[in-house]
């Protein structure tokens, strides 16, 4: 018995083979006797939980033991998707990049098999990225559908339960219908033509069927066929003698558009001596017109040069009207210059009255100021009382510039804290916002919390402590894209939960929402005391090199009783934040900082200790997108700027009152600076009077010797202004006999226009008289035109129409344009009628015998043929699938000796073993060939039946009759029963014996060792967690042991043998 030990580790390579050997190739003559196919080497690279390892199982029994998790069946997986097998056959994972190490991006499966002369190397690459894989044979790249051919050439089938059997498929081979477990069987150990032959039947079978039904129905058809055509006799009878009359009816037709075109052409003749005649009146009535046209045109001519005439004149006479105009217009001119004059006078007259009028007044306004003069007394002394008033002002105008000074500072102050005001009621308004769109998105998401949140807000006063709204209200991020971190690290009901101080407030608060108010709400309790301000393990800068920039508390703000909240729970205060470079040296941090916890770019890791391994396990996950702390409020600021805007309220207020004071006292000035400068003014005036009345005394006297200087001289005004008028008259006089000289030239121009007009007159009836005639004739020479068109489009007209029918008439007759009606059609013409109405009605009362023989065409007689044809052709199809069918049933016949006989006696060899097996374990098997109907060679199968207890009948192998154990005992058996049959290179078994109990566990064992450890059969793979005491081994077993552990020696460098010298020599000592 060859032993050998697989280690599997983190890192490092392994490699084993029987009895120890490291070689990769033995020599033909070393090598032990594999089956052509069998398994000579397994080598997994980056596979599963397998580094680098390499398997070496021997020619017959190879026992793969291991505790559960070791990687057994990682070989079993190998061994499957090495030989081109599916994921789907191992029933693990859907995709063949799942079966790569995980942190790997390529994995490697190969596989030695034996082969005369050489053994063949099949090699699978398995790429995790794009789930692809690529082939080598004998390391030369190659396809997957070469690899499948050269498999199915060493009778390897991995999809075939009776030849592997993993693990997660035990179960379903109890499933295995009778039909699927006989063609299971047929390709594992029947020979290759068995199961060709078992297909054949099935196809042949159904063609059978085909053809039964075939000549079934078209026997059916043929006789239908035959009464049929007994019934279209009389009809072709009848559609002769209808013929007749189609062929006189035909002929009349063809005579008929000759008789039309005969008829058109005489038409044509007639019409074409009426055109000539009108064409003829036509020339005659153009050369009686062309005088005429001759005289209206001399007419027109002398007409046009009268008109020409009147024209120039009336140009004369215009221009001569324009001169009288300017005439009249200078006359106009000249008496408004003579009007200008006397208003000119007039003015002068009005003006020397009114400097009488002012002298006058003015000598008045001069003795009234002397006379007030003469009764002013002596003016007092008001000096003192000015300067008082003086003193007054100035004290008035310091205070009241001092008041201006204030109130300008004060506004200006006033100004700037409302500025300030509005900026911060701004920002106010924009965390509002931002704490309004959490509000909203808490009401969205958990509408309960939202309505404890108003009832809350309306109800503080109930409470005896603090409580804190939900946490996503709370907590406020410093900067928003480090949210993804303290959502993922708190959990979704704490986010939402209120936070209290006092364990009675939040039994309070929870007993009136769940009980009372029915809301689904989370509350908890901060810690009794303080964890807010909790130190972490180590400072954050010795954290940094690991690409660490900060623990999860540093990055996000609440209040204190959240703050001890989450630090207690969550231990927000010791969890870093780290980078991508913290992500691609992960296990380097884990192994130096010990953290439990760790988060990086775009991933949280977990890292625990196993109690009993002692080794570190992580787990990482991808981090979620934020969705509560993507908006954040900072709470100092917002407190801040309450503050601010508390304190500019106050001081608007304190400022709004020093004004208005201000504002009083200012209008209160005012009054007093007017009533004091109102008694500077009256006294001012009282002092300065005398002195003005003697100042304007002194101007009138200037004033009135000036309007005594500019007296007028009225009488040379008058003398000047007619000298003037007397000029102006004289011009008149002149413009007056050249406008009679202009307006007289006119009226003998007038009186030439006029003759002019008439003579005009007198032509243009002339000429319209000429134009009436000429009018007249036209219409007449119109008429004949429109005659001789109709006439001529007439015969345009008939002359198509006589070639269409003439054209119609040859096509009719089957005539080339060149060809003469042949003397058999003029000889049928004679015969017929001459006339259309003989014609019509004679082909009317042909047509009318023709239609008494309804229902009859053409068809009849071609369907009459047709059938006949047809059913020829029918009897004849008939005759050879008759002689198909019985081909079939005789090839069917040798086939089926051919398949059932061999199947037969297969049977009864695995019934035999079968049943042998059952027998040496007290129990009763047996295995037949179950047949419903000898022709359905579809529904043939292989039934297995069993009996595990004496008190029961014989029970069909089923999925739900027999126990676990007892089903894998029977699929154990009949594999066992299969493997001296077979003739599959190799069979695989993992875990079946799992659910035996021991005894049925060590009699199968037995079975298995004296079964597969025989000279004739095949390799055999069986894959076991455990093994019971004391069982029977064989030499030519090779037994696999796989250890796991972190003190795994490495394969390269394990040595069974000197491994037994050792233990041999140690037992020596031990002895002495």
């Amino acid at each position: 018995m060859a032993v050998a030990t697989l280690g599997k580790c983190s890192l490092g390579a392994c490699q084993l083979g029987a009895g120890g050997s490291q070689r990769a190739v033995r020599s033909a003559e070393a090598r032990p006797r594999f089956v052509e196919g069998s398994i000579v080497r397994i080598f997994m690279k980056n596979f599963l939980t397998y580094d680098d390892c390499e398997v070496r199982p021997g020619p017959n029994l190879n026992m793969i033991v291991g505790a559960n998790g070791t990687g057994k069946s990682s070989i079993v997986c190998a061994i499957c998707l090495g030989l081109a097998g599916k994921p789907s056959f191992i029933g693990r994972a859907d995709k063949v990049g799942l079966f790569v190490k995980q942190g790997c991006l390529k994995g490697v499966v190969e596989i030695e098999l034996s082969k005369t002369p050489d053994n063949i190397i099949i090699t699978r690459e398995i790429q995790v990225v794009n789930n692809t894989s690529a082939w080598f044979i004998n390391r030369k790249p190659t396809t997957l559908k070469t690899v499948e051919e050269q498999i199915a050439a060493l009778n390897i089938q991995v999809d075939n339960l009776c030849q592997f059997l993993p693990q997660d498929k035990v179960g379903e081979f109890a499933k295995l219908s009778k039909i699927e477990l006989l063609e299971a069987t047929e390709k594992s150990i029947g020979p290759p033509e068995m199961y060709q032959f078992h297909c054949e039947l099935k196809n042949f079978r159904e063609k059978e069927r085909e053809l039964e039904n075939l000549c079934r129905d078209k026997t059916n058809s043929l006789e239908k066929m035959k009464q049929r055509i007994e019934r279209y006799k009389q009809d072709v009878e009848r559609y002769h003698e209808r013929k007749r009359h189609l062929d006189s009816i035909e002929m009349l037709e063809r005579k008929r558009p000759w008789v039309e075109y005969e008829n058109v052409r005489q038409q044509h003749e007639e019409v074409k001596q009426s055109r000539d005649q009108a064409k003829e009146e036509l020339k005659k009535m153009k050369e009686m017109q062309t005088p005429v046209t001759k005289k209206i045109q001399e007419t027109e001519e002398y007409f046009k040069s009268l008109d020409m005439n009147i024209r120039d004149k009336a140009a004369e006479i215009k221009d001569i009207s324009q001169k009288c105009k300017q005439k009249q217009d200078a006359l106009e001119m000249k008496d408004k210059q003579i009007e200008e004059i006397h208003q000119a006078l007039r003015m002068k007259k009005d003006e020397e009255m009114d400097r009488q009028r002012k002298i006058h007044n003015t000598h008045k306004m001069i003795e009234d100021w002397k006379n007030e003069l003469d009764t002013m007394a002596v003016c007092e002394n008001l000096q003192p009382q000015t300067d008082a008033v003086n003193n007054e002002l100035k004290k008035l105008q310091e205070e009241r510039a001092n008041i201006d000074s204030d109130i300008s500072d004060l506004t200006a102050e006033k100004m700037n804290q409302e500025r300030e005001k509005r900026r911060i009621i701004d920002r106010l308004g924009q965390l509002n916002n931002i704490m309004n769109m959490k509000e909203e998105n808490l009401k969205g998401r958990f509408r309960d919390t939202h309505s404890a949140l108003m009832w809350l807000r309306k109800n503080k006063d109930k409470f005896k402590k603090k409580v804190c709204e939900p946490m996503m209200l709370e907590v406020n991020m410093k900067d928003n894209r480090h949210a993804k971190y303290v959502e993922n690290h708190i959990s979704a009901n704490d986010m939402r939960a209120f936070v209290f101080e006092s364990q009675e407030d939040m039994e309070m608060f929870l007993v009136e929402m769940r009980d009372h108010q029915k809301l689904r709400v989370n509350a908890v309790c901060a810690p009794t005391e303080s964890c807010a301000e909790s130190l972490p393990s180590r400072p954050i800068e010795e954290l940094h090199r690991y690409g660490f920039f900060s623990y999860l508390r540093e990055l996000f703000d609440a209040p204190h009783p959240v703050m001890s909240y989450l630090c207690s729970q969550y231990r927000v205060h010791d969890v870093p934040v780290g980078t991508e470079k913290t992500r691609n040296m992960i296990e380097r941090v884990i192994q130096e900082t010990k953290l439990r916890q760790i988060y990086t770019a775009e991933e949280k890791y977990i890292v625990k200790v196993s109690a009993y391994t002692n080794l570190t396990l992580s787990t990482n996950t991808s981090l979620r997108a934020a969705q509560f702390l993507t908006s954040s409020v900072d709470t100092d600021e917002r407190r801040q700027l309450e503050n601010q805007q508390q304190d500019i309220n106050n001081t608007l207020k304190s400022l709004d009152m020093r004004l208005t004071t201000l504002f009083e006292r200012q209008k209160h000035l005012e009054r007093r600076d007017n009533e004091l400068r109102q008694q500077k003014k009256e006294l001012l005036e009282r002092g300065n009077r005398r002195r003005q009345l003697e100042s304007k005394i002194g101007v009138k006297y200037d004033s009135l010797r000036q309007l005594e200087q500019d007296a007028i001289n009225l009488e040379m005004e008058s003398q000047q202004a007619n000298a003037k008028i007397k000029e102006i008259n004289i011009q008149k006089a002149r413009l007056v006999t050249e406008l009679m000289h202009l307006i007289k030239n006119c009226i003998s121009l007038n009186i030439l226009k006029a003759d002019l007009v008439l003579q005009s007159t007198t032509v243009a009836a002339e000429k319209n008289r000429l134009e009436s005639e000429y009018k007249a004739a036209s219409v007449q020479l119109r008429a004949v035109e429109q005659q001789f068109r109709e006439l001529d489009d007439r015969k345009r007209v008939l002359t198509e129409n006589c070639k269409e029918l003439l054209k119609k008439a040859r096509q009719v007759c089957k005539l080339s344009p060149d060809q003469h009606l042949p003397k058999e059609f003029q000889t049928a013409f004679q015969a017929l009628p001459t006339t259309l109405e003989e014609i019509d009605a004679f082909l009317n009362e042909e047509k009318t015998r023709a239609s008494c023989f309804t229902g009859l065409n053409a068809s009849v007689v071609e369907e009459y043929n047709k059938q006949t044809q047809e059913i020829q052709q029918l009897t004849e199809y008939l005759e050879e699938k008759k002689n198909e069918l019985d081909n079939y049933k005789q090839n069917i016949s040798q086939v089926k000796e051919r398949w059932l006989n061999p199947l037969k006696t297969l049977i009864e060899q695995i019934n035999e073993k079968f049943s042998n097996f059952f027998s040496s374990m007290q129990c009763v098997g047996e295995v037949d060939l179950h047949v419903e109907n000898e022709e359905e060679y579809d529904k043939y199968g292989i039934r297995i039946r069993v009996k595990f207890h004496s008190s029961t009948e014989l029970h069909e192998l089923t999925p739900y009759h027999q126990s676990g154990g007892e089903k894998s005992v029977s699929t154990m058996l009949y594999l066992m029963a299969l493997q001296e049959l077979n003739r599959c290179p190799f069979r695989v078994v993992d875990e079946i014996n799992q659910g035996m109990d021991p005894m049925n566990e060590r009699r199968v064992f037995e079975m298995v060792v004296k079964t597969a450890c025989k000279e004739s059969t095949s390799q055999y793979f069986f894959i076991t967690p455990k093994l019971l005491q004391n069982l029977t081994y064989n030499d030519k077993m090779t037994v696999l042991f796989v250890y796991n552990g972190p003190f795994m020696l490495e394969a390269n460098k394990w040595n069974l043998k000197a491994f037994c010298r050792r233990r041999r020599r140690l037992g020596r000592m031990d002895e002495q």
